[in-house]
């Protein structure tokens, strides 16, 4: 994933989508999709159909999760025979891995650490639809064709369950110009599961994004200590799967 050249060519459905606003790349995703800012105080978010999370279910779990965090408000949502694409209202704040951060890494990876932990804390498990625990992923892993190991089969013991984000991800989490945490975006995994299934992925990321050395931190700011059996579990399944 990366913030795409500005030459990027503008794909006719996202150009219908826009009207008359102007339009400037901001993200382009590892299987070629695209999110575009608009003029007017919108994100179009548009890309090939994808069997592992699609934009219909981001925007039904973004309109439930609403009502307790931060998170865009969806405008339109549809798809076409090879495409699909999401329209929300802007919301104040930048991608924790926007160029904003490079220099001060620190502040964005406890910033989304402090905002995942606030997000388990909020949203009701009772109350949420969906689950994303392990028997469904590699069920779901399963229906695209991927055999996960038979080890993962069986996961440790639930800590603590909680809503999880489903792609806690660096870059998605959006922070103000402070560094404070300012919504969650990329919804379409959410879903009830151990909070370890989270704090792994996070945690990994901020290597991704920012290098060695940041993955603790991330995990202090969330308030537990490093769980070294749940996080090498969960990363695991989340590159398995």
């Amino acid at each position: 994933m990366s913030i795409p050249s500005a030459a990027v060519e503008i794909p006719a459905a996202v150009r219908a989508l826009a009207g008359d606003a102007e339009l400037a790349p901001v993200w382009l995703n590892g299987i070629g999709g695209l999110t575009f800012r608009t003029d007017d105080g919108r994100f179009i978010k548009w890309g090939p159909h994808d069997a592992e999370a699609n934009m219909r279910d981001e925007a039904e779990r973004m309109r439930w999760a609403r009502r307790w965090i931060a998170v865009p408000e969806v405008l339109d949502q549809g798809q076409d025979a090879t495409h699909e694409w999401l329209v929300t209202a802007a919301i104040p704040g930048r991608s924790a891995v926007d160029p904003r951060w490079s220099d001060d890494p620190a502040t964005a990876v406890r910033a989304v650490g402090a905002a995942l932990r606030t997000m388990h804390d909020a949203l009701p498990v009772d109350a949420c639809p969906w689950t994303w625990d392990p028997e469904w992923r590699i069920v779901n892993a399963a229906e695209r064709g991927v055999i996960v190991p038979a080890d993962l089969r069986t996961p440790p013991p639930v800590d603590r369950l909680v809503v999880c984000h489903g792609d806690a991800c660096m870059p998605n989490t959006l922070l103000d110009d402070d560094g404070r945490p300012a919504a969650h975006v990329d919804l379409a995994a959410l879903g009830v599961a151990d909070r370890w299934a989270d704090i792994a992925v996070a945690s990994m990321s901020t290597e991704w994004n920012f290098g060695p050395g940041w993955e603790d931190a991330l995990i202090e700011a969330y308030g537990v200590e490093p769980d070294r059996e749940r996080l090498e579990y969960y990363r695991r399944l989340w590159n398995e799967t």
